[in-house]
């Protein structure tokens, strides 16, 4: 007795065991077999349609800050002061640091009083050579040529005083200091820099196929991985008139409004460009196209004696963008295009269409 329990229960278990799997292969696509033991394949589908398309041009960029400038002192000296600290927003002519320029201030007095005096000698000697025809044209002349000199040497260094003050070039974020208060510098030493980050650029290439499409003045479309929920739109203010030899690509500059300072240079950017806009064509999900040594193909609807049945259908494809593909030949608006269960079928087996497709 205790024998027939066993494989009573064992028995039940099987059953049910068949009936999930059952459940499970037709909602998978499995399908069934029919009254007469032929193997039935279970579809979605959905009507081929037309509508329009956008081709896009997809390249890869880098972010580049719209100025990058490193200030390098003019004078040698000691850096007397840093009028703003590292990260600060500076303004273009603001003063970030200032060289010691004691000595050039002295120097600058000095030559002032020197050219103020050279100024009276000369107007004396004007004076008393146009108007009262005392003295000679050589002491004239010698008097005008010293009161220019003077006026020059004077000039020059005051000029000299101004470049001890190191100013922001462009509008922007003071962003590294290469030196630290007290040290000295000489002429060409970096002291700081500004970088400016209000707008920004990205510089990327475009494969030489597509250079006859890409033109200055396009817009483009920008998007960043590290910043999933932004996009932002740029123009193209430069494409490059010869072709890298490196890579085969044309070198082009995408201009950004960049307020919130979210995009930060060396960040990298995908890029799209506009191409071409197509009207009334027929476009399908790429993942139902199967590759094969012809080409690819998609699955349809079809009728074989009286029964529904898959069929096979050779496409030929054009542009794609994200999951959306062209066909331009091989699909007629209104077939029945299998977009679920399609990879369980071959060409002549038996379908159940039990559902709209994926896209439905």
């Amino acid at each position: 007795m205790g024998g027939m329990a066993a494989l009573a229960i064992l028995a039940l278990g099987g059953c049910a065991s068949a009936d999930g799997g059952a459940a499970q292969a037709e909602e998978a696509g499995a399908g069934l077999p029919d009254t007469t033991g032929v193997r039935v394949i279970n579809v979605g589908v959905t009507p081929v349609s037309r509508s329009g398309f956008i081709d896009y041009i997809r390249i890869v960029g880098e972010v580049e800050a719209m100025h990058d400038i490193t200030v390098s002192a003019e004078e040698s000296g000691r850096i007397a002061a840093f009028h703003k600290v590292k990260g600060a927003r500076v303004v273009r002519g603001e003063v970030i640091a200032k060289i010691d320029d004691a000595v050039l201030s002295g120097q600058v007095d000095e030559a002032r009083a020197t050219a103020e005096l050279a100024d009276e000698q000369f107007e004396r000697q004007r004076r008393l050579w146009e108007e009262e025809q005392i003295g000679s044209e050589i002491a004239y002349l010698q008097a005008r040529s010293a009161a220019r000199a003077a006026d020059a040497r004077y000039r020059t260094l005051l000029a000299r005083l101004e470049r001890t003050a190191l100013r922001a070039p462009v509008t922007g974020i003071f962003d590294e200091k290469y030196v630290e208060l007290g040290e000295m510098v000489s002429p060409g030493s970096p002291v700081v820099r500004v970088v400016a980050v209000q707008q920004v650029k990205v510089v990327g290439g475009v494969p030489e196929r597509f250079g006859l499409d890409v033109r200055q003045g396009d817009t483009a479309r920008v998007t960043f991985d590290v910043l999933p929920d932004r996009e932002f739109m740029g123009t193209i203010r430069f494409v490059g008139a010869a072709i890298d030899p490196e890579n085969r690509t044309i070198p082009i500059e995408i201009h950004l409004e960049n307020p919130g300072g979210l995009v930060k240079p060396s960040m990298v950017a995908n890029v799209q460009v506009e191409r071409a806009r197509l009207n009334d064509v027929i476009v399908v999900p790429q993942e139902l196209l199967q590759r094969t040594e012809d080409g690819y193909q998609v699955f349809l609807v079809g009728d074989r004696d009286g029964r529904p049945v898959a069929v096979v259908r050779g496409v030929e494809t054009g542009p794609s963008f994200e999951n959306r593909i062209v066909i331009r030949s091989g699909l007629e608006a209104g077939e029945p295009l299998i977009t679920t269960g399609y990879r369980m079928v071959d060409d002549g087996s038996l379908v159940r269409v039990v559902s709209g497709g994926a896209d439905e």
